[in-house]
């Protein structure tokens, strides 16, 4: 079944990351880092399957043929930064149905990108790849990876920060709601376009973007492995964190199990109205407790129906004998 994944990453200086070399690695080319002096060379790839860039639809009829060679965009985009903690790209991930042709998932990555660009108006650098043929991986792993600048493009540079950038109190300023709800609206829009492409391709699954509690679901979210606890793994060797998180979540599937078979017991018994609970014993002590207050309502209503016949009878039965002492 199609499944819904978006994933927002950004890239910045004081964690080290390059524009040059996240993008060298994702369209596997070997791209020289001008700035850094660094050369990264990923042309052994083979799980390339598209790579191009795209610009806002304003400059479709413009060359701009430095915005479009992967070399100069990214070197252009780490020369204009200054600042030691600046922030060189932001990365949207998403994952492409693989119930959708190859054609079919390539117009979806592509709009989608498309329509980013026109929303920020920076230049994405669109990457689609196949699965991983490696032990363990899943073949219908087919995703694409966005590769945004963080400044808007121009016919011949890159121009000012993007909306995305800027702090709440200047997107405040300008009318514009907190950058929390730019990741909403994207996450939201994802779903949309890939739904649409499904049902043109007269597909009947579907990925909603809401949680699952949202959806009114109730079940365990799947199982995440960090990326460098996955790798360990992959490579052989073992790895605790992996270790402990599946661990912990099969207990709360288990405990989630219990919860739902309690859940089902209660309504089985909610559901037959002949059985009166507020009577049933529920310790050994109740039952004898029970049995003793029957068998005197018993012997009462005995002796009423025999004073009733016999008006000597209950002199007879003497002070030792009262039952309701």
């Amino acid at each position: 079944m199609a499944i819904y994944f978006l994933n927002l990453k950004t890239f910045g200086r004081s964690g080290g990351s390059s524009a040059v070399s996240a993008a060298a690695y994702r369209a596997g080319e070997r791209i020289r880092d001008e700035r850094a002096g660094r050369t990264y060379d990923h042309t052994g790839r083979r799980d390339v399957l598209h790579k191009e860039i795209l610009v806002p639809h304003r400059f479709a009829q413009e060359e701009m043929r430095w915005a479009r060679d992967r070399a100069d965009l990214w070197n252009a985009a780490e020369r204009a930064e200054s600042r030691r903690n600046a922030r060189v790209a932001r990365e949207y991930l998403v994952a492409l149905p693989f119930e959708l042709s190859p054609a079919q998932r390539l117009i979806l990555a592509r709009d989608f990108s498309q329509e980013l660009s026109d929303r920020y108006g920076f230049a994405v650098d669109l990457t689609v790849h196949a699965p991983r043929d490696f032990p363990g991986s899943d073949p219908r792993n087919y995703h694409a990876h966005l590769l945004a600048t963080t400044r808007e493009v121009h016919i011949d540079r890159l121009g000012a920060k993007t909306a995305l950038e800027m702090n709440d109190h200047d997107r405040l300023q300008l009318g514009l709601k907190p950058a929390v709800h730019e990741l909403f609206h994207v996450r939201e829009r994802w779903a949309t376009v890939a739904n649409e492409a499904l049902r043109e391709a007269d597909i009947a699954e579907r990925i909603d973007h809401r949680t699952l509690e949202a959806q009114g679901i109730d079940r365990e979210p799947q199982l995440c492995i960090p990326r460098a606890a996955f790798e360990m793994e992959r490579h052989g060797y073992r790895s605790v964190v992996a270790e402990r998180l599946r661990e912990e979540y099969q207990a709360r599937v288990q405990t989630r199990r219990e919860q739902s078979a309690s859940q089902e017991a209660s309504s089985a018994v909610v559901e037959r109205p002949d059985q009166d609970l507020s009577h049933t014993p529920q310790s050994l002590e109740d039952i004898r407790r029970e049995a003793r207050e029957n068998w005197l309502r018993y012997r009462e209503s005995q002796i009423q129906r025999r004073e009733e016949s016999d008006p000597s009878f209950g002199k007879r039965l003497g002070h030792d004998n009262d039952l309701t002492r």
